[in-house]
């Protein structure tokens, strides 16, 4: 399976692409995904560069393939030559080549929907397409369309947030999704019984997507879609992110502070070998529990200590 980093925006209608490709050491993927993201990508995946088997590698060394291929998708009318520019512009990018193609028109949303089915997280949580039936005897139901953005829980990051929601459900609680992406974390913990939600994020199509899918659910009432500066004061008893290991630690005083002495936090996007460095940003504040891994991804809860209105995040 290819590992893809989290994406937000939506590729919901009938167009043309930009697909840019450049091989890295694997040190620098990170760096690449951020630089193309904040490029303006609307997806961005992680290939293996030189058909090398990924083994289980050795402690604390990253686990991701020596070359890798990172292949980001724009909008048709992108500016190819000015992203190139700012890659090269990083001096340990300089002068690496990047392939540059055209994809040819495409329904992204049908494409979408033949590959996307009812599927199951932990014990009652079931993620289905607007229009497949629930499977007999399914406790909680999600629907979602999947042409309306990225996130259907298909990527590990959201399998992993939504598995843990179903086994700690936050009952009558208050939660944020930060970085919500399709809205699916933040329908998803309200569906299992919390009694607000934030859906916050940057980009104006992830909030798009979320309202239509927060509709769909019926869970509109209870779910309040902001940007990350629209925020209220109040702290909450559950946050969210699924994000980027570099972007968490930059928002670890962000997301602590939203947190209630005694919250819950899970955070993941985060690849393995990363754990460290993002735990440590919140040292100061978070209890966290053994880090759980599926494939290249990482995920982190934890919970803020009992005096943690004092805590300094992000040291």
């Amino acid at each position: 399976m290819v590992p893809a980093m989290p994406a937000r925006a939506a590729l919901t209608r009938m167009s043309s692409w930009i697909q840019l490709s450049v091989t890295v050491r694997n040190d620098l993927v990170e760096r690449v995904g951020e630089q193309l993201e904040a490029a303006g990508a609307l997806a961005v995946t992680l290939q293996d560069a030189a058909a090398e088997l990924l083994v289980e590698p050795e402690p604390g060394a990253a686990p991701l393939w020596q070359q890798v291929q990172v292949v980001a998708l724009f909008d048709a009318d992108c500016d190819s030559a000015a992203i190139i520019r700012g890659l090269h512009a990083q001096p340990a990018l300089a002068g690496v080549p990047v392939q540059v193609g055209q994809l040819a028109d495409c329904d992204w949303s049908g494409t979408w929907r033949d590959s996307f089915r009812p599927t199951r997280f932990g014990q009652r949580l079931w993620v289905c397409p607007v229009d497949a039936p629930a499977p007999d005897g399914a406790g909680v139901v999600l629907r979602l369309d999947p042409g309306n953005a990225f996130g259907t829980g298909t990527h590990a990051t959201t399998a992993m947030c939504l598995e843990w929601l179903d086994a700690h459900p936050p009952l009558r609680g208050a939660v944020i999704d930060y970085g919500c992406g399709s809205g699916i974390l933040a329908i998803a913990a309200v569906l299992l019984g919390a009694a607000q939600a934030y859906a916050v994020d940057i980009d104006p199509q992830a909030l798009q997507a979320t309202r239509a899918n927060a509709r769909l659910n019926g869970v509109e009432a209870a779910l309040d879609i902001r940007l990350p500066a629209d925020l209220p004061p109040q702290p909450l008893d559950l946050v969210m992110a699924n994000i980027l290991a570099n972007p968490l630690q930059r928002l670890a005083g962000e997301l602590v502070v939203r947190l209630r002495p005694g919250g819950s936090i899970i955070m993941t996007g985060i690849i393995a070998g990363q754990e460290g460095a993002v735990m440590a940003a919140y040292a100061d504040c978070i209890d966290f529990a053994p880090p759980l891994r599926r494939a290249e991804w990482i995920f982190l809860s934890g919970t803020k200590h009992s005096s943690g209105a004092a805590c300094k995040a992000g040291r």
